[in-house]
Order: C-alpha cells, then sequence, then structure tokens
C-alpha cells in the first residue's frame, strides 16, 4: 500500500554551518568590536548572546541571513522571551523545531479525514503517515496539506509504493 511522512526536520548540518558562519561574521563586524555577541548550539537550541536589545537584534539579523544563504527555511526556529543576565547583557533562546507538534499533527489528519479522500493518516510518534491506494490520492493530500499548513516547513519523506 503506497505511503508516505508528513515531518518537520531541519538538516542540523546545515544548521551548524549557517551558526559558525554567522559567529564569523559576528567576529569580524566592526559595530560588534569589544562585545559579547556571540551563538551558541547545544541540542537543537541556538542561544544567541548580546550586549543590548540591539545588538541582539543584529546577531538574530545575521544569522537569519545565513539561514536564508545556506537554503534553511527560517520558519524552523521558535524564538524564546528576552532575558537579562547581568548588567546590560541579554540573551534569548532559539529553539530549532524537530517533529510535527502533537496539535498539527491532529489538524493534518482532521484535514485530510474533512477532505473525504480515499487515504488513512495516522500519527506516528513525531510524523504524521499517510496511507492509500492509489498515488494520485496521495499526490492531492500531499498538495492539501501543502496549502492549509503554511505556518510549519513541513516535508514529505518516505514516499512507498
Amino acid at each position: 500500500m503506497p505511503s508516505f511522512d508528513v515531518t518537520c526536520e531541519a538538516n542540523l548540518v546545515e544548521v551548524r554551518n549557517a551558526l559558525d558562519q554567522a559567529n564569523k561574521e559576528i567576529a569580524n563586524r566592526f559595530d560588534f568590536k569589544g562585545s559579547d555577541a556571540r551563538v551558541e548550539l547545544a541540542d537543537r537550541q541556538l542561544t544567541a548572546f548580546a550586549d543590548d536589545d540591539f545588538k541582539l537584534g543584529q546577531v538574530r539579523d545575521v544569522l537569519l541571513a545565513k539561514f536564508a544563504k545556506r537554503s534553511l527555511d527560517v520558519r524552523f526556529l521558535d524564538y524564546g522571551k528576552l532575558e537579562r543576565i547581568g548588567g546590560d547583557k541579554v540573551k534569548q533562546v532559539i529553539t530549532v523545531r524537530h517533529g510535527v507538534p502533537s496539535d498539527t499533527a491532529r489538524q493534518i489528519v482532521r484535514l485530510i479525514k474533512d477532505a473525504k479522500l480515499k487515504v488513512q493518516a495516522s500519527i506516528q510518534g513525531e510524523a504524521v503517515r499517510v496511507a492509500g491506494a492509489k498515488r494520485d490520492d496521495l499526490q492531492s493530500a500531499i498538495q492539501l496539506v501543502r496549502k492549509e499548513c503554511a505556518e510549519l516547513p513541513l516535508s514529505f519523506s518516505n514516499f512507498r509504493d
């Protein structure tokens, strides 16, 4: 029975490369000389450090530019709140999304069932598996999910015939 998986995963190698390039640019930029501006990666969490709010915004802009240059979708990033860490220094935790959130997975399953397509959708951990008898039905399900769930960078993988 043909099937595919709906997932939401960033390429962590490209994330690390974009992070390294952003840190190099921050270290070489004149407006960051003498400041403690940097971005660190620890288990799918980026932490941006800066001297003040304005510089933190500049660090985020550099990071987003490097993400775009490496063809990474910026919708993978989930920004936390700003935290003060002594004096004027601030930090912000940025989480790299992994897996389809459970409420979005339920929304995808409901969307496919409401469309009356001849496919079955089920939640498999952090992915949604869609199975059907015909490839054309699966392709119409892919189009439907792409159109309706544009807020997340969903990918369609593991297409089996």
